[in-house]
């Protein structure tokens, strides 16, 4: 639908985005780890690592040797691995558009907290669909749903370069491009219930964005570009 290339959207009160170029790195180290160990050690590493939800239920059982971590950790550890190359420079690219302005809307230890919630919720949405499936959950999708769905409730009037349609580059309002693209989330988990793209897990990570980017927010950061913070009032940390 489109490829989000830039906003015009400057930070307030970090000097950088410490915790969003973290977690881009480990997903990349992991990435990497993962291929570099070869086709049998990713489908391992996706076993042991991956949301199940017949696993995180208790409805089935890894073999033992796949048990790398408690299936309650999956909720988490699921959002740091990915298929390919293409899910996963996806996923990094929107994060790396849109992550800083929500690290520096709620601050550092906070942003983590949300984009770990944010990725538990993903993954919580789709065991409530799919309680009894067997196939692993991966992918950053969850988490970075939460923090497009954050960036929509605080920023809908900045201004963003995008590919539309992979092809045509557009300066459009956030609102234009973000609602459609969580519009589509929600019209694709209704029709396409059965491909390999979990659509829950988006709406999991939307829904729980949206929530929490409200109560976790900065005291001050104003909803929806209600306020313009000049740049007097700007305080780095």
């Amino acid at each position: 639908m489109f490829i989000p290339l830039h906003d015009a959207n400057r930070l307030k009160h970090i000097d950088r985005q410490h915790v969003t170029l973290g977690i881009i790195a480990l997903n990349v180290l992991v990435w990497l780890t993962t291929t570099v160990g070869g086709a049998d050690f990713a489908q391992a590493a996706a076993l042991g690592l991956g949301y199940i939800p017949s696993v995180a239920h208790d409805l089935a059982v890894l073999p033992p040797e796949l048990e790398l971590v408690p299936a309650q950790l999956t909720y988490v550890t699921y959002a740091f691995l990915h298929g390919d190359i293409m899910h996963l420079g996806g996923n990094m690219l929107f994060l790396w558009v849109f992550g800083d302005n929500i690290e520096d809307a709620l601050g550092h230890v906070r942003y983590l907290i949300f984009y770990l919630a944010c990725a538990i919720a993903g993954a919580a949405f789709h065991g409530m669909v799919m309680p009894e499936s067997q196939a692993p959950l991966i992918g950053a999708s969850g988490a970075v749903a939460g923090v497009i769905a954050a960036y929509l409730m605080l920023h809908p009037r900045v201004k963003l370069w995008v590919l539309a349609f992979a092809r045509i580059p557009l300066r459009v309002p956030a609102f234009l491009a973000l609602a459609l693209w969580i519009g589509t989330q929600f019209f694709m988990f209704v029709v396409d219930r059965e491909n390999q793209i979990s659509w829950a897990a988006h709406i999991g990570g939307i829904l729980a964005g949206a929530v929490l980017v409200v109560v976790m927010r900065r005291p001050g950061v104003p909803l929806l570009d209600r306020r313009i913070v000049p740049p007097e009032a700007v305080e780095l940390e």
